[in-house]
């Protein structure tokens, strides 16, 4: 057999791993499902994990941890203070992310709080590419303004943009122009998971990086998705596509100053998170903080085998094997669902797929909330568990007002080595039936929600 048979690629897409167990699924009927959404108040977050059949409401924390995972828990120390698992930890996140501090926590919003409390405040303006759901909570609480400042090309469901996640660098030029002393630090969001996971350039990091030089301004990255970034920059950016993932990762590190990270995603966390950054005062403060709130720093909320694992899974993530999977795995259901007349955001993202609710449901107003219907109805017609983006989640603003969103999506949450093309490909069956009925679903009102984060434990009732 010549080697030109035998080194011909392959179009299948398979798992790079073998199950090693497995966690049965409780099937329900379309008449339990009803009832479940009327208990919940047709709130997908407040339903019970055994009534749903196919979760995609986040990646965070939902993913399947590897056999080397597994047994790096059991290495784990539990000392109070000092243990060898948090320098375990440590030395992983540093071999990515070169940040002098590293202080770990129990998540992703944790870090924020801390951070936002040393930095935030009445007055002050936070920009990003966009904020994420807790990421602006945690700005808003201190009293500041989160505002985000992503390309235009971000804001439309249909471009065809291969880095949506990219800031407006004339924006932040401009705002800092006017506003330097209000503003104590710029995010970035990689991947941008608000704007539909889209990806973050190189060029546009470095832009951005050039920008809080002349301003004297730290830049810190919102990371938790860096490994898919990194691979869409390799994948679409110029010049960077025989480089290797991790060494990507490295110069997007080496464009910061700091970083929060929720170790729930790329780092195949089911826990975890944490806050680095070089300022050895704003660590000392963070540090204090972090006592206060979350633990000593040398465990931050966290037992020695969650440290352990988020180590190990910090080595395989950036594994060029599983990123291609990963990528290629989600593309395959957005694809499906192009090809099936569902509108989905493209390009299609690293983490998951987005309903564009607007689209699919024209006939529903903003304020009707289109992804929530469209989300509600995924559930009742085949138990799929999705998560809405659009008004529900961002339209009330900090003074009580409510502004329609920029874009209404539902989220398909891809969590990691956890569902089989099998899955997924129930998934698409199960959508392309939503599309059909799309036309009759109705719109929702609120009857019950808190002043702020309403989306994780608001009530609804179906408008007739």
């Amino acid at each position: 057999m010549s080697d030109d048979l035998t080194d011909a690629p392959f179009t299948t897409i398979f798992e790079p791993f073998r199950i090693h167990s497995v966690e049965p699924l409780t099937m329900t009927t379309r008449a339990q499902r009803r009832e479940h959404l009327r208990d919940a108040g047709y709130n997908l977050f407040q339903l019970r994990a055994q009534h749903v059949l196919i979760d995609l409401l986040t990646d965070s924390g939902t993913g399947a941890m590897s056999r080397d995972q597994w047994a790096a828990i059991q290495h784990g120390d539990e000392s109070y203070a000092g243990s060898p698992s948090f320098y375990i930890f440590a030395d992983a996140v540093r071999e990515l992310f070169p940040f002098e501090h590293v202080i770990p926590v129990h998540q992703g919003r944790a870090a924020e709080k801390i951070l936002f409390s040393a930095l935030g405040g009445a007055g002050k303006v936070v920009p990003n590419n966009t904020h994420f759901d807790t990421t602006r909570a945690n700005v808003e609480s201190t009293g500041a303004e989160a505002l985000d400042l992503v390309i235009r090309e971000g804001r439309d469901a249909t471009s065809d943009h291969p880095f949506k996640g990219n800031m407006d660098v004339d924006a932040l030029e401009a705002l800092l122009a006017e506003r330097a002393a209000d503003v104590p630090c710029v995010m970035m969001t990689i991947t941008n998971n608000s704007g539909g996971g889209q990806p973050v350039s190189l060029a546009n990091l470095r832009s951005v990086r050039e920008v809080c030089d002349r301003y004297g301004k730290p830049l810190f990255l919102d990371a938790c998705r860096f490994a898919e970034n990194a691979w869409f920059i390799r994948e679409r950016e110029a010049g960077q596509g025989d480089r290797d993932v991790a060494d990507i990762v490295r110069e997007v590190a080496g464009l910061a100053d700091g970083m929060t990270m929720s170790a729930k995603k790329d780092p195949m966390g089911n826990i975890g998170g944490w806050l680095a950054l070089n300022d050895d005062d704003l660590a000392q403060e963070c540090r204090t903080m972090l006592i206060l709130t979350e633990g000593f720093p040398t465990y931050g909320g966290l037992a020695g085998r969650d440290l352990e694992a988020l180590a190990q899974g910090l080595e395989e993530v950036v594994q060029h094997d599983y990123l291609r999977y990963r990528i290629r795995s989600t593309a395959y259901l957005g694809e499906a669902l192009q090809e099936r007349g569902v509108p989905v955001l493209t390009p299609i993202g690293g983490h998951a797929v987005y309903i564009d609710a607007r689209a699919l449901a024209p006939h529903l107003s903003p304020l009707e909330y289109p992804g929530q219907a469209v989300a509600v109805a995924l559930y009742e017609l085949g138990g799929i568990r999705s998560c809405e983006i659009g008004t529900v989640m961002f339209g009330r603003q900090p003074d009580g007002t409510e502004v329609p969103a920029s874009m209404e999506l539902v989220r398909l949450a891809i969590p990691r080595r956890t569902y089989t093309q099998s899955h997924i490909d129930y998934v698409i069956e199960v959508c392309e039936r939503l599309a059909a009925a799309a036309p009759s679903l109705p719109g929702y009102r609120i009857s019950a929600e808190p002043p702020v984060l309403r989306h994780f434990t608001a009530r609804f009732e179906p408008l007739t």
